[in-house]
């Protein structure tokens, strides 16, 4: 059982919640120039963007001993890639501390691997051959420095390539080189050729700290591999090293993961009582979990717990609750919680208002969705296409019912031409019936002529019976043909209800050749209409196929 004897004492690590997995490692080659914000304080996340030149510049390796030889990087990618390219790459200022060699190396080495980048993919691996061909790496303090830049830039397969020939550059790994390639081997998603990569590590002597478990562990729970992830903390029991709160946060969502929530609550309880005290991240992991199996309720309780012990929850907690409530059909309380969050101070993102105002939208509550879409807007977020759609859709339907609506969804339709937003077809469509609905003719006909300018052509047939009924009721029966015709040019047959309307709206008038001719041409196409051309028939008469 996870939650048995499996939480040795440890201090609160002074590190984000975000830097879950990659907390700092005690290492001579860490250094702020590599931009990923997982290795570092929060008080070094100051960033300056700069235009790096490359192939402007003759950028090397420096080694302590001036006497060493060096590699010009800009040469050797040169000999590959002979064109320069520009590129912008943000940049991490240097803390005041750390001496200029040092810091002179950890940009050319940043530099460095923009240029690897801006090759060509089937060309990359070439600057491998180079470096070997030359014999750039004159101690492994600059090597593990370039393993680890191109872990940084997403490039695992070409930091492994590296690693196969650290033996012809006559050199052997140390601790910070394994922890490396387990890193690399974990981005890769290959979770067991990392522990097996630890194994080894560990039997040669070297002790991996728990950063590196916890990677470990992290990659096998986002694969679903529980107890692969639970015998990883055994060893490191085993071995004398002690998880942290980061460690057991990946144990968390890998329960939730999995499903078995009681398992994650019960475990969060322990910690809780442990000398390891959760953190908010801790908390909302369980939350996430309980909100995904339709129990919101106790999610709150949870967060309730959290605000008890002093925590502040964050957008990504009020976010987790957004997704619970709208999945069970419960939006409106979602709007308590938003105005909730604001009381706190918290912020919501677009993902909070997107979440919300799906859930709405899908649980049919049209009034709160315009709020909050106003909100939205007012926020200065975006809306995505589909979500207006809907809620375009939505706001016709029940303006049916809601005469006042009609106003709101005719400001939503402008906004979003005007905005550029596409349009589907059938909401284009639904536009046009609502506002023969409403008697507004001349503006569904003005809808009708775009929808057929934008190519949303032949509309569905619903529509053109909409258009050709409204116009049958204020007597425009040409207009009405004209349609029908338009349906034709579009081979789309006309339906039973067009030609009845068309011949009821004739026989009103008296025009009976001209509904022989449209009764007529009904029969052509195989149609056999329910009314014939003769005596009027009252209006009062539903007309329906």
């Amino acid at each position: 059982m996870i939650c048995n004897s499996l939480l040795p004492q440890f201090t609160n690590p002074a590190y984000m919640p975000s830097q879950l997995l990659f907390s700092p490692h005690p290492s001579p080659i860490h250094s702020l120039i590599f931009s990923s914000p997982c290795f570092f304080r929060n008080n070094h996340n100051k960033t300056q963007q700069g235009k790096l030149l490359l192939h402007a510049t003759t950028l090397s390796f420096s080694v302590r001993n001036s006497s060493e030889s060096t590699l010009s990087i800009a040469n050797a990618t040169d000999r590959i890639c002979p064109n320069g390219v520009s590129i912008d790459r943000p940049i991490k200022e240097e803390p005041h501390s750390m001496d200029f060699d040092r810091r002179n190396t950890r940009l050319q080495v940043h530099n460095f691997v923009d240029r690897i980048r801006a090759l060509p993919t089937s060309e990359r691996i070439q600057i491998i051959h180079v470096f070997e061909r030359e014999r750039a790496f004159q101690n492994l303090s600059v090597f593990n420095d370039v393993l680890l830049a191109l872990f940084i830039a997403d490039e695992p397969d070409l930091a492994l390539k590296l690693y196969c020939d650290i033996s012809s550059y006559g050199m052997v790994p140390d601790s910070w080189t394994f922890s490396i390639i387990i890193k690399c081997h974990c981005k890769k998603n290959d979770p067991s050729e990392a522990k097996r990569v630890l194994e080894h590590m560990v039997e040669i002597g070297f002790q991996p700290s728990v950063v590196t478990f916890t990677i470990l562990i992290n990659s096998f729970c986002r694969r679903g591999k529980l107890q692969k992830a639970v015998e990883i903390l055994e060893f490191m029991g085993r071995i004398g090293c002690k998880g942290n709160v980061q460690t057991y946060n990946c144990l968390l969502k890998g329960l939730c993961y999995v499903g078995r929530v009681e398992d994650a609550y019960e475990f969060l309880m322990k910690i809780k009582k442990s000398s390891v005290k959760p953190d908010l991240y801790s908390y909302t992991a369980v939350m996430d979990g309980f909100c995904k199996v339709g129990r919101s309720d106790e999610a709150m309780e949870l967060l309730v717990e959290a605000l008890e012990m002093g925590m502040t929850p964050n957008v990504v907690t009020f976010n987790t609750l957004f997704n619970g409530y709208c999945k069970e059909g419960r939006p409106l309380e979602g709007i308590h919680l938003l105005k909730n969050m604001k009381e706190r101070n918290c912020m919501p993102d677009y993902i909070s208002y997107s979440t919300l105002l799906n859930g709405l939208l899908k649980w049919g509550k049209i009034h709160s969705a315009l709020r909050i879409y106003r909100e939205m807007v007012e926020a200065g977020f975006k809306v995505e296409e589909r979500m207006m759609n809907t809620m375009l859709r939505g706001l016709c339907r029940r303006s049916w019912k809601e005469e006042g609506l009609l106003k709101n969804a005719h400001e939503v339709f402008e906004k979003m031409i005007n905005a550029g937003c596409a349009i589907y077809p059938n909401t284009y469509g639904l536009v046009i019936q609502t506002l023969c609905v409403a008697k507004e003719v001349d503006k569904a006909l003005m809808y009708l002529n775009e929808m057929v300018g934008f190519g949303y052509f032949p509309p569905r047939m619903i529509t053109f019976n909409s258009v050709i009924r409204a116009l049958c009721s204020e007597g425009r029966v040409d207009e009405a043909l004209s349609i029908l015709v338009l349906m034709c040019e579009g081979r789309r047959i006309p339906s039973r209800i067009c030609y009845n309307l068309l011949i009821d709206e004739f026989n009103q008038q008296g025009r009976w050749l001209s509904a022989c001719t449209v009764y007529g041409a009904a029969l052509k196409r195989g149609v056999i209409p329910h009314k014939r051309p003769g005596k009027s028939s009252s209006r009062k008469n539903a007309i329906v196929g």
